[in-house]
């Protein structure tokens, strides 16, 4: 499908920081949408973060949400398309298309992250959260099995038995419950979260952008690898937790 440039840029909007050289700016900036990741929404992600991936000015990338939303995973309609097959959860992308990005980047969340939103966030390489947002894994709360990765993103910044009371049980926490309990790299009031999260970035977008490049490859290869192992056991749940005969009365029953 083709994507509308104007379309895609109201939705998201990408630019380089007025303030810090070589620091770029993603922000999902869907306020009618409530930053749920529609149709629109997913296709104008991906085509802002293939051009983020091609602008060599850009050293560092810091991922922003609205201010009290970064992103609040498959909408309604998303999901009934889904359920109806209209769409394969496979080709949902958004977490490869972040986790391949050749610079390093710094998820800045500032609101709720939830479902997809939260693995979305967890693509990133450093992670700045806010102590007073909700944070979650909401697909099982609405009868289907996770996914875009988070099975395994969700280790890579808290011990596994965390990850799987989480996964199991749906429940958002906010950013305050997390600390000293997980490997996210700030936790902070929900005010700084972008403060902390550009400084980060301009001091790591100062080095040279080929290093910068070499250095992201390795050290997200564990990462890329277990996305991609995962990726298929993820299908073959949602295979069978979207095929069930309640799937979509469920969703509609819990969708929040």
């Amino acid at each position: 499908m083709g994507v509308d440039t104007h379309s895609a840029a109201a939705l998201v909007q990408l630019s380089l920081s007025p303030d810090f050289d070589h620091v770029g700016i993603l922000r999902i900036a869907d306020a009618d949408g409530r930053n749920a990741l529609s149709e629109p929404l997913v296709h104008a992600l991906l085509a802002r973060l293939a051009e983020a991936a091609q602008d060599e000015r850009i050293h560092c990338l810091v991922l922003c949400g609205l201010p009290d939303v970064f992103c609040a995973g498959a909408s309604r309609d998303m999901l009934a398309s889904i359920v109806q097959g209209r769409i394969a959860p496979t080709d949902i992308l958004l977490s490869k298309a972040v986790l391949d990005l050749p610079m390093p980047v710094v998820a800045a969340m500032a609101g709720h992250a939830i479902g997809g939103g939260l693995a979305l966030g967890l693509c990133a390489d450093i992670l700045v959260l806010a102590r007073e947002s909700r944070y979650g894994a909401s697909f099982m709360n609405m009868g289907f099995t996770p996914g875009m990765g988070i099975t395994k993103l969700l280790e890579h910044v808290m011990s596994p038995a965390l990850a799987a009371e989480i996964l199991f049980s749906g429940e958002p926490r906010r950013g305050r419950d997390f600390i000293g309990m997980t490997g996210v790299n700030y936790i902070v009031p929900r005010v700084e979260v972008e403060e902390r999260a550009f400084a980060v970035a301009a001091r790591i977008a100062e080095k040279p952008r080929t290093s910068l490049q070499l250095l992201k490859r390795t050290l997200s290869l564990p990462r890329r690898q277990a996305f991609e192992a995962t990726r298929t056991m993820e299908s073959l749940m949602h295979e069978i937790s979207f095929g069930q005969p309640d799937a979509a009365k469920r969703i509609e029953e819990n969708y929040d």
